[in-house]
C-alpha cells in the first residue's frame, strides 16, 4: 500500500525538492507552508510528517504538540527538519514527541533513508501492539495498558508522550533492572536516529514529573543509567 507522507515548510523550493524525490520513491506527499495548513492536511492521515520549525502562523514547535495533544495525529512520526541545529533545538523536538531531528541542509539518500527508518519503526510498533493486545503492566499504584498507550497512578490517568510512554512501559517491562542510556535511546528511538543522551535524562524527568510523588518509581543508577523499582 501507497505511504503519503505530508511536508512542512514555508519555503517553495525546498517543498518542491522534498516533493520530487519523495514521489520517486514512491511516496503519496501532502504539502504545507504554514502550521495551520499542516494542522488541516494531518486530518487526511499522514504516514509521516516532515516538519519545519520556522514557519508563519504557528511554528512547528506549537504545530508537533497539537499533534501529539489529538488522539487521531498522536501516533504520526513527526520528523523535524529545520536549520535550527543546536543540541537544546534537538532535545526540544525530541522531548516535543517527535522521531526524529534532522538538520538542514541534509543529503537526500540521509533523508529517504531516515524517513523509510521512521515508517519501519511505526510498523514494528503497530506489531508489537498487536502482539501485546491485552497487555496491562502493574507497578504498585501506577498501571499502564500498553495498547491504549494510557497510564495512570491510583486511578489518575497521566498524559505521556509517546516517547516518554515507550520509556516508560521499557522500564516497567524490565523492572528490576539497570536500563543505560544506550539501550533505552536504541529500544525507544531506533539505532539509526542521531540522538544525544541527554535526551532519555530529559525524558525520564518529565516522566518522574508526571508520576509526581511516585517520580521515585523510577530510580537513577549513576554513571549507568535508570531502573524501575522491582
Amino acid at each position: 500500500m501507497q505511504k503519503s507522507v505530508l511536508v512542512v515548510d514555508d519555503e517553495k523550493d525546498i517543498i518542491d525538492m522534498l516533493k520530487y524525490n519523495l514521489e520517486k520513491e514512491g511516496y503519496k506527499v501532502l504539502t504545507a507552508r504554514d502550521g495551520k495548513k499542516a494542522l488541516d492536511q494531518a486530518k487526511h492521515s499522514p504516514d509521516l510528517i516532515l516538519l519545519d520549525v520556522m514557519m508563519p502562523e504557528m511554528d512547528g514547535w506549537e504545530v508537533c504538540k497539537q499533534l501529539k495533544r489529538d488522539v487521531k495525529t498522536a501516533s504520526i512520526p513527526v520528523v523535524f527538519l529545520t536549520a535550527k541545529g543546536t543540541e537544546f533545538d534537538e532535545v526540544l523536538g525530541l522531548e516535543l514527541g517527535a522521531d526524529d531531528y534532522m538538520v538542514k541542509p541534509v543529503a537526500v539518500r540521509t533523508l529517504l533513508a531516515r524517513v523509510k527508518a521512521a515508517l519501519r519503526r511505526k510498523e514494528n510498533a503497530t506489531t508489537d501492539s498487536t502482539s501485546s493486545a491485552n497487555e496491562i503492566l502493574r507497578v504498585d499504584k501506577l498501571e499502564i495498558n500498553v495498547p491504549n498507550y494510557t497510564a495512570s497512578v491510583g486511578n489518575k490517568e497521566i498524559t505521556l508522550t509517546r516517547k516518554e510512554f515507550e520509556t516508560l512501559v521499557y522500564l516497567a517491562r524490565n523492572r528490576g533492572r539497570v536500563m543505560t542510556r544506550e539501550v533505552l535511546l536504541n529500544v525507544v528511538w531506533g539505532q539509526d536516529v542521531r540522538v544525544v543522551d541527554r535526551t532519555v535524562d530529559v525524558h525520564i524527568s518529565k516522566i518522574r514529573e508526571k508520576l509526581g510523588s511516585y517520580g521515585d518509581y523510577i530510580e537513577t543508577v549513576k554513571g549507568v543509567g535508570y531502573r524501575m523499582k522491582a
